[in-house]
């Protein structure tokens, strides 16, 4: 070890080190054109320029250069973009240590090296068919080699959405060796993604942790401690709903979040009903199926 308490290596830091993240935004519409109306606010939201903003800021956090950009709406809905990075600017060299001419488009030796250096982001926007439940769910994947960590991104990363569910998986695969030749699994000291985290972020979320320090696997995934109606619903306010329809709806909700969260069917799904023709919600009225 050097005197800085950092390892002094051999070589290249050959360590991966894989951040997946992904956020869930839940919300009742209560409608087919409502349905209809979400889905194409959260597709322009969260398009594919807006993924490549994002995507390109967390690049620049971690200090990873960019290297090669792809990206893709889909129709009807959806969207994904996928860079390739390098942790520094120097001239990228072939396997006999040729440099090559072109870090973008150069088949073969660049994106062999560049396998496991890339950052990614999905979107999977999707709705229940009976119960006015519509979920939308972003997959961002940020994978590094060497020195940089993706961990610095993370905070950003949960500001960047409003989500009402995060789960997050970082995992340290390969090793590096040292000067004397001794193999290193890991060089950083970590025993949750959640050491990571702000402190307001803290307050807000409820966390749970599974962890397996063995195989240096970090799990770690939140979930929204208040709840307020109005944030889950789309186009109308709870003073609009009738008492027992705010309460279903508000039960319902609570009951899909704790499902994601947890990854179970844990309840037994009941229709909502909806407001009936002489009492509607006071947006978009004649919208509104009857109950």
């Amino acid at each position: 070890m050097a005197k800085n308490g950092k390892i002094r290596l051999h070589g290249f830091n050959n360590l991966t080190k894989t951040l997946s993240f992904n956020i869930y935004d839940v919300c009742y519409a209560g409608s087919e054109a409502q349905i209809k109306e979400y889905m194409e606010y959260i597709d322009e939201a969260y398009n594919s320029d807006r993924l490549t903003q994002i995507l390109k800021d967390v690049a620049s956090i971690i200090g990873a250069n960019i290297l090669n950009i792809a990206k893709a709406d889909y129709d009807p809905l959806g969207a994904s973009v996928t860079f390739l990075i390098a942790e520094e600017s120097a001239t990228v060299t072939d396997i006999a240590g040729a440099p090559l001419q072109s870090t973008v488009n150069q088949q073969g030796a660049v994106v062999t090296h560049l396998d496991k250096s890339h950052l990614t982001a999905h979107t999977y926007p999707e709705s229940h068919p009976h119960y006015g439940i519509s979920t939308f769910r972003a997959d961002i994947d940020v994978s590094t080699c060497g020195m940089i960590s993706p961990l610095k991104a993370l905070n950003f990363l949960i500001q960047s959405f409003e989500s009402d569910i995060v789960t997050m998986d970082y995992r340290v695969r390969g090793f590096t060796r040292d000067t004397n030749g001794n193999k290193h699994y890991i060089d950083h000291d970590i025993n949750s993604i959640q050491n990571f985290i702000v402190k307001d972020t803290k307050k807000r979320y409820r966390m749970v942790d599974v962890n397996v320090y063995e195989e240096n696997i970090y799990h770690t995934k939140m979930m929204l401690r208040e709840f307020n109606l109005n944030n889950y619903l789309f186009n109308i306010t709870s003073d609009g709903l009738e008492l027992e329809q705010r309460v279903s709806i508000e039960q319902r909700l609570k009951e899909e979040i704790e499902e994601i969260f947890y990854s179970q069917n844990i309840y037994k799904q009941k229709k909502i009903s909806l407001s009936p023709p002489d009492s509607p919600s006071p947006r978009n009225p004649s919208e509104l199926p009857s109950g």
